[in-house]
C-alpha cells in the first residue's frame, strides 16, 4: 500500500506515534476509528491502545500500561503479517519487548520509560 492509499490520518498518527507524542497519536486514531466501519475499525482500535499503553508506561503509569497490553495485542493479531502498509507483527514483536519489564516488574517496583528502545510503526516499502 502506498502512502497515497493510506490515509491521511493514519499517516500523521504513525508520524505523532514514532516521535513518542502518544497522546496525540491517539487523538488523531480515534477519529480515524469513530469514522470506520468494518474491518480495519480493529485495526484502528489495537493502535490506540497501544498508544495509551506507551503514554502511561512514559508517564509512569505501570499499571495502566499493563491493563492495555493484552487488548492491543487481541486486536491487532488479526491483522499478521501487516495491515496498511503497517508491519503489524514487527509492532507486536516491539511492543511485547518494550512492555516486558512492566509485566514481569514486582509490586511498586518502579520501571523506566526509555525512549531509545520505544517501539516505531514501521510503513512497509510499497
Amino acid at each position: 500500500m502506498t502512502a497515497e492509499e493510506r490515509p491521511v490520518e493514519l499517516e500523521a498518527a504513525i508520524t505523532l506515534f514514532n516521535r513518542g507524542s502518544y497522546l496525540a497519536a491517539h487523538e488523531c486514531l480515534d477519529d480515524l476509528w469513530e469514522a470506520t466501519e468494518g474491518a480495519d475499525a480493529d485495526f484502528y482500535k489495537g493502535l490506540i491502545q497501544a498508544s495509551i499503553a506507551l503514554h502511561h508506561f512514559q508517564s509512569g503509569n505501570l499499571d495502566g500500561a499493563a491493563k492495555l497490553y493484552t487488548g492491543h495485542r487481541r486486536f491487532l493479531a488479526h491483522y499478521l503479517p501487516s495491515h496498511r502498509g503497517v508491519a503489524v507483527a514487527e509492532f507486536l514483536a516491539d511492543m511485547q519487548a518494550c512492555l516486558a519489564p512492566v509485566l514481569a516488574r514486582a509490586p511498586d517496583e518502579e520501571i523506566l520509560f526509555e525512549s531509545e528502545r520505544r517501539p516505531l510503526l514501521t510503513v512497509l516499502p510499497g
